[in-house]
């Protein structure tokens, strides 16, 4: 069973308003108002922040570590003041140490609030999109930022669309596993050290790292780049973790299930996946038998147990007394195959 410990699981701390400038631009549109921004600002909360009672004068529950959003409600309600109550209201929110503000709906930052954010260095940026779109786009992006990430060792690949993790001892096979569902067609997530990180609820994506890759360690062969070997179609960047197979040594004392009713499941950050141990001895083909794996999955997912259905099976034959040594074909047809 894999042990996860305190070194296997991190959480980012925070991160840097260009980080975040840099990864979120894109995902929602943003363009730079600040000409001369402070970008290594910290956000150090997933969660984004809409000032309406901090500009009211209410701070007592101000989450000003957050990036922060002015919607049509708050450049409204700005456009309303005075000039003396407008400085007075910004200034409320800017005695604070706000990493950042975006402005949705392609609303233009007022003369004062860019004059006030320039001297304080803090970044102005817009969007078109309206402010709920916005939110849930980039809240997205922060959730993963933020996320638990937890580090294990394997093989990952995605076999007919499901994620099927490879676990196992030192030179148990797992990278030459992989390596040969990749030859039959199937795609590797990431080799030897894999980073699992929670989307939402019950979801655990899986991917490389930064320096590994694709690449992969074949003992007696070295390192190998499997983009370059079998080309694009052999590889993918993340991928749903959704199986864990242990590949052990075949042991006479280790019980294994023969029927799949004691179906065994393992906890990764509250996420619940099956667990399957599979012991290797020679002339055991570990590519078929995980294919199947796969398949046998995707029947389960679509209602269809084929151990249920044994089960099922068994017990109406043990209550039929009259039946006994039943062929699987009551009349065999003139078809001497």
């Amino acid at each position: 069973m894999i042990e996860i410990n305190e070194k296997s699981i991190s959480r980012k701390e925070a991160i840097t308003v260009e980080f975040f400038f840099k990864n979120a631009q894109k995902i929602g549109k943003l363009n730079l108002f600040s000409e001369h921004p402070d970008l290594d600002k910290k956000i150090t909360d997933q969660n984004m922040h809409r000032p309406g009672l901090a500009l009211a004068g209410f701070v007592d529950l101000f989450s000003f570590n957050r990036v922060q959003v002015f919607g049509n409600t708050e450049v409204r309600y700005l456009n309303k003041l005075t000039p003396d109550q407008l400085t007075k209201a910004l200034g409320v929110i800017f005695q604070f140490d706000i990493p950042c503000i975006i402005l949705t709906d392609n609303n233009k930052p007022l003369p004062v609030l860019l004059k006030i954010a320039e001297e304080k260095r803090i970044p102005i940026f817009g969007s078109p999109y309206s402010t709920t779109k916005l939110v849930y786009l980039l809240s997205d992006f922060l959730d993963d930022q933020f996320s638990e990430r937890i580090t294990i060792h394997g093989s990952f690949v995605d076999v007919y669309g499901v994620g099927i993790c490879f676990v196992g001892k030192s030179g148990i096979g797992k990278s030459e596993v992989a390596l040969d569902l990749v030859e039959r067609g199937h795609r590797l997530v990431a080799d030897d050290v894999i980073i699992l990180t929670k989307k939402g609820e019950g979801i655990l994506l899986g991917s490389g790292t930064e320096i590994a890759k694709h690449l992969m360690e074949i003992r007696g062969l070295g390192i190998i780049d499997v983009e370059r070997i079998f080309g694009i179609r052999a590889i993918r960047y993340q991928k749903r973790l959704e199986i864990i197979v242990e590949l052990e040594v075949w042991d006479e004392k280790t019980h294994y299930t023969r029927t799949g009713l004691d179906e065994k499941t393992i906890k990764f950050s509250e996420v619940e996946m099956p667990y399957i141990k599979l012991p290797i001895l020679p002339g055991k083909n570990i590519t078929v038998i995980s294919e199947v794996i796969a398949l046998n999955y995707l029947l389960k997912h679509y209602g269809y147990d084929s151990a249920k259905v044994f089960e099922k099976r068994l017990s109406e034959r043990i209550l039929d007394k009259n039946i006994s040594g039943q062929r699987a074909t009551n009349y065999f047809e003139h078809d001497f195959e």
